[in-house]
């Protein structure tokens, strides 16, 4: 297979898995709207062009009725030096060409009890070599230990299967990325985080894009149960302001700390779409802290490292 035959085939696996996701999402979007008394909301895309090459489509779902907004993104860039954010990580990729396609999503529900999903599938080249990296990860604003549990152990099932990276390692690599050092919590209750991943031998990059290509399928057994079981939930004023003052923590990773969005930033990508990420509406408030014995303040024992696949 040719370099250009490998690059059509993983942009097209990420632009199936979009297509894929966005039908799913649509669906309970539709399932929800009763409960919510509202439309259901379907998904807008946008293409791009990237000036020194490459685009992408942006598909973004506004003032749902499940999903306050919602985004499901596909891009495929290349250009003539690979940029800080991809050679930190890979020294030997200074220097060198480089080409990048991705499917990332980011959902922010409308119902505080339901929580918030984020997750990407990349594959990157630059001079000889070429990796794949993604996970996903969970944010909630209220914790459910049942929740959790089936998000983790959902995950672990999938990792397992494949067996092509351990899980304890890319369940703790989730837990160490998604910190924000300046708070000195986890953003949610982490998920699974790999990169670098380039397995030896003839069937490696096989064995690679089937871990990924099922990784992006296993999004809708992971999250989509949770979705369906809170998004009926009744919620008043301060359920919602508990959520946006936590969507705050969400703000400042992904403005602050996200390689993702240094990427983009660095690349010179579409704006709206690297921004898509962002919820609509975030709060802060000085010095606040939950009240002792509330359910706001039992989050915080989620906000932890803890093994929750059964």
């Amino acid at each position: 297979m040719t370099l250009t035959d490998t690059r059509e085939l993983v942009h097209e696996i990420m632009r199936e898995a979009q297509a894929n996701l966005i039908a799913a999402f649509e669906e309970v979007e539709r399932e929800g709207a009763p409960h919510a008394g509202l439309p259901p909301r379907h998904f807008d895309g946008a293409t791009w062009e990237r000036p020194g090459g490459g685009g992408g489509t942006a598909c973004v779902l506004t003032e749902g009725a499940v999903f306050e907004r919602a985004g499901v993104n596909v891009s495929a860039v290349h250009g003539a030096e690979a940029p800080p954010s991809i050679y930190q990580e890979q020294p030997g990729a200074r220097g060198h060409p480089y080409f990048a396609t991705g499917v990332s999503m980011v959902l922010h529900p409308r119902n505080p009890y339901v929580p918030a999903f984020h997750a990407n599938f990349r594959y990157f080249e630059a001079g000889t070599e070429r990796w794949f990296g993604g996970g996903m990860d969970l944010t909630p604003a209220y914790g459910f230990e049942e929740d959790a549990r089936h998000f983790h152990t959902t995950l672990k099932t999938y990792v397992e299967r494949h067996g092509v990276v351990d899980y304890p390692t890319v369940k703790d690599w989730c837990d160490r990325y998604f910190y924000l050092p300046h708070r000195k919590e986890m953003r949610g209750i982490g998920g699974i985080f790999f990169d670098n991943l380039d397995l030896p031998g003839e069937d490696g990059f096989d064995r690679a894009l089937a871990f990924v290509r099922e990784g992006a399928a296993t999004i809708l057994a992971a999250y989509l149960p949770l979705v369906r079981r809170r998004f009926a939930t009744p919620y008043g004023e301060r359920e919602r302001r508990w959520q946006l003052y936590r969507r705050g923590r969400y703000v400042e990773f992904n403005l602050v700390l996200d390689r993702g969005t240094r990427f983009g930033l660095q690349t010179d990508g579409n704006i709206e779409a690297i921004l898509m990420s962002l919820p609509p509406l975030a709060r802060w408030e000085f010095q606040y802290a939950p009240e002792p014995g509330s359910p706001e303040a039992g989050l915080a024992r989620f906000l932890v490292p803890r093994d929750w696949a059964e």
